[in-house]
Order: C-alpha cells, then structure tokens, then sequence
C-alpha cells in the first residue's frame, strides 16, 4: 500500500506539473521540455553506456525538439500565437490510453504482444485502451475546439499505437541495458523516459498529421 501511495502522489505530481506549465505561459512551456529533455538524454545516455548511442539519442532529442512548434497554430513560428491546447490534448488521449490499457490488461490481459520486450502489455489492454480513448474524444470536444471531432477521432486511433510503440523501443533499450527502469526521477514510477516514453513517437506523428490533415480535412 505505502507504493501504491507514493506511486499515485508522485503521478499526480507529473501530471499536474506538465499541464501547467504547458498551459501557463510559452516560456514555461519551453522550460519545462527543455529540462524534461535534457533529463531524458542523460538516462539514454546511461542506458546506452558502452554501446552505440547516435540512434537512440535522436529518438529522444527529436520529439523535444518538434514539440516546441505544437503551440503555434498557423505553422508560422515565430510570428504565430503560442496555443497549449494541441499539447493538451495529446497529453489527455495518451494519459486516457495509458491508464485504461493498464486496467483493462491488469483485468483481462492474457495475449501478449511482445512479451520478450514487455511482457506486460496484452492485446486486450490495447484494445481496452484504444476504446475509451476513443470515448474520451466526446469529453475532449465539450473543453476544447482547437480541433474539429473527425480529426479528434483521428488522432484518438493513431495515439493508442504511436503511444505503445515509444513504449516498446523504450523497454527494448532497457532489456539490452538489463534495468527495469530507466533512472529514479519519479518516485514510483522510474526515469523522466518510462513517463515519457509514450510521447516519443506520439510527437513527431501528430505533428506530421496536423500539418497534412488541418490542411486537406
């Protein structure tokens, strides 16, 4: 119980800190991704100790550097308006997936999806998860109308398997380093990258598909 306690606390730490320093100011937006990167390099430097690191610290310096041009709207940076809500939204959809393939998995979980790299994640969990990601979208369209639904139940599809795909190429550098997590930032819960994992190629994929959809839908 005393880890479940300091995993729940330490968890509504990051998500509380990440949601307002994004949606207070563009300089603390900037400041917090910045420290968030560096932190995240340092741990895949330590992961990759020994071995060879170009791949891996581009799978981490290129999602902090493209999610510095989410805030901006028209795509004009620098003229345009900083705007958290893109952030926002993806932070929602990719918390929504995660916590709901945790419970479903926990609860249904029998089918493995690559159970030599991460053993505990399941088919039903992702479908789980998938779901009320999905569900979650009829929320997010009430708070927000940055994005139009269609384009919300877009993204509320791809999320699911981009989010699931940082976390697998996360878990494999672990395995080949031989550590269960990635550092001790976050009481509970590990390293900077085992709570940003699920961004990694989230970033870079919803960036590319807000610039083509926005455009052509």
């Amino acid at each position: 119980m005393k880890d479940i306690y300091k995993r729940g606390i330490s968890g509504l730490v990051y998500v509380v800190v990440l949601w307002s320093f994004t949606s207070y100011s563009e300089i603390t937006f900037i400041f917090l991704f910045l420290v968030m990167g560096l932190i995240s390099l340092y741990e895949m430097w330590k992961l990759r100790k020994g071995k060879s690191k170009l791949i891996a610290l581009l799978y981490v310096i290129t999602p902090f550097c493209i999610v510095q041009l989410f805030g901006f709207s028209d795509h004009n940076y620098p003229t345009s308006n900083f705007n958290p809500s893109p952030i926002l939204i993806m932070f929602i959809l990719t918390w929504v997936f995660d916590t709901f393939a945790y419970l479903t998995g926990s609860k249904f979980g029998k089918n493995k999806i690559l159970p030599k790299i991460s053993p505990k994640k399941s088919w039903e969990g992702f479908a789980g998860g998938l779901l009320f990601s999905v569900i979650s979208v009829y929320f997010i369209q009430l708070y927000f109308d940055y994005f139009p639904l269609h384009l919300l139940l877009i993204y509320s599809i791809v999320i699911p398997f981009t989010a699931s795909a940082g976390d697998f190429v996360e878990s494999y550098y672990k395995r080949m380093a031989n550590v269960k997590d990635s550092g001790k930032f976050i009481p509970g819960h590990g390293g900077m990258l085992d709570r940003m994992d699920a961004f990694m190629i989230t970033i870079p994929t919803l960036y590319i598909l807000m610039n083509l959809l926005n455009e052509n839908l």
